[in-house]
């Protein structure tokens, strides 16, 4: 009996968001969407009962992409989806599990193995939050007013976590299933558009810090003194208050990203019926979209939270491992593996002649080549597989083609053909496409941006965004000419 055949009858009575029956209108999909995001902000906003002072955030400069808020019921935000995508994709990859997504039966399973694996995520990660010193403290009044001790507590803590986990799992496959794009991308944008609006138009806030307006307002009347024909002066306009690096990069993302997403290689189809209906399918340089830069980055942030519970729970550990200091965000690390592996999150990391890291130069270079390997390599390797799993792989898209009635003119009609045409392109694409990628989210990193937001969230941001504005595109097309759904499928 195959692992499929044990397996099936948990697999198959998962829970599960009930597909359409039928065409979903524009305005519902909106609505559908409208609505989830309104609940996945009042979410974020709901904090965790029993939550005592002096709480961490156990993902760090990672929560920007990971989304969810600190404190709140919404605390693993999308990691655990995203570290169940991670397994599953290098399993398939691997090709240990032995699923055909195409076979109706097995994408059954690979769905619930796919819940399945983030149920346990987010009790592999809640927990080590919850009971782990230094992250999500239990309040001794909370504690004493209800009788259960603080050990009771964290339990109900971890209880509400694991709650939030599951809610923003079926919040994720109802957009997916009845709304306009993907759950995880929404949330995201969401997460990171709000922290670029506080950049932009903030004042003071939680953090102190004021937005590029109000800092630039307070520069222009005086309020904040910058001679800025010294060395410091120029600092602060470049890299301080002024954030004018952290501009530019915001502006050049955006350009680079819209300007990629542009980028393609058109292979030209027509009709093997109608003559003259002719159409190209684009080959992207961002074939993949920036989606796997997200496992690449969940993957590094599960690999610095492990080293910040160790830090917590293992008193001697060794120094090369890890040496860690507690500073804004909690305990980071300063030397050792879990250094090198931690990626650069601002100027501040690597600009040691501007004394805002006491780190050695020969060890900051070496910190940032193991971060744009990490991104490189990673990037590509993560593309492919995303690629593979997403039914994009040339066999898949042949077969697309064939049965969408179109051909490549001037070769003869068949899958296999069509194929090999595809192969010239697709992979090379793919992997020059996430390579692309990864180097733009150091760079962008290394840079700074606007709301401190970092390089790869807002890569992200942006590319999603696109990626949204086209779909929403496609639907209105749709409900304008309803043929066309027959066309591309209902």
């Amino acid at each position: 009996m195959s692992w499929k055949e044990t397996a099936e009858p948990v697999l198959t009575r998962m829970p599960n968001v009930a597909r359409p029956t039928g065409h979903v209108p524009f305005r519902r999909k909106l609505g559908w969407t409208g609505g989830v995001l309104v609940l996945y902000f009042f979410l974020t906003n709901v904090f965790l009962y029993g939550l005592g002072a002096g709480s961490q955030d156990a993902f760090g400069a990672f929560r920007t992409i990971l989304a969810g808020g600190q404190g709140t019921i919404l605390q693993l935000g999308i990691g655990p989806i995203v570290t169940a995508s991670i397994v599953l994709q290098l399993l398939g990859g691997a090709d240990l599990l032995g699923l055909d997504t195409s076979n109706p039966r097995d994408q059954v399973l690979y769905q619930g193995l796919q819940k399945l694996l983030v149920v346990v995520m987010v009790v592999l990660t809640g927990l080590p939050m919850v009971f782990a010193s230094g992250f999500l403290p239990a309040d001794p009044q909370v504690a004493q007013s209800l009788g259960i001790g603080l050990v009771g507590v964290k339990w109900l803590m971890f209880i509400q976590i694991f709650i939030g986990g599951l809610l923003i799992l079926f919040m994720d496959e109802v957009i997916s299933k009845w709304g306009v794009g993907s759950g995880i991308g929404l949330f995201i944008v969401a997460g990171i558009s709000q922290s670029l609006i506080g950049g932009f138009f903030g004042v003071g806030g939680i953090t102190g810090q004021d937005g590029f307006f109000a800092a630039w307002y307070d520069i222009l009347v005086g309020n904040t003194q910058v001679q800025p024909l010294t060395a410091e002066g120029i600092q602060t306009l470049l890299l301080g208050e002024g954030q004018i690096i952290a501009l530019i990069t915001t502006v050049l993302i955006f350009a680079v990203v819209v300007y990629a997403e542009s980028v393609r290689v058109e292979i030209p189809l027509s009709h093997a019926r109608v003559k003259g209906a002719r159409g190209r399918f684009p080959v992207k340089l961002i074939y993949a979209s920036v989606l796997p830069m997200i496992l690449v980055r969940a993957l590094q942030a599960n690999i610095q939270f492990l080293g910040r519970i160790l830090n917590a729970q293992w008193q001697n550990m060794p120094a090369w491992l890890g040496v860690y200091q507690t500073g804004q965000g909690g305990a980071q690390p300063v030397a050792g593996l879990f250094y090198y592996f931690a990626p650069i999150y601002a100027p501040a990391d690597w600009m040691w002649w501007a004394g805002t890291t006491t780190a050695e130069p020969w060890q900051i270079m070496l910190r940032i080549g193991v971060d744009l390997t990490f991104m490189v390599v990673g990037g590509a390797v993560f593309a492919i597989f995303w690629v593979e799993t997403t039914g994009m792989g040339p066999e898949a898209t042949a077969q697309q083609i064939q049965n969408s009635g179109m051909q490549i003119p001037g070769f003869r009609k068949s899958p296999g053909v069509i194929e090999k045409v595809l192969e010239r392109y697709i992979p090379q694409v793919t992997v020059i496409g996430g390579a692309l990628v990864g180097v733009l989210a150091v760079l962008a990193n290394m840079l700074g941006t606007i709301g401190q937001v970092s390089g790869t969230g807002l890569l992200l941001t942006v590319s999603i965004t696109y990626k949204l504005y086209e779909e929403i595109a496609e639907e209105q097309l749709m409900e304008m000419h309803p043929m066309m759904r027959q066309m591309f499928g209902d």
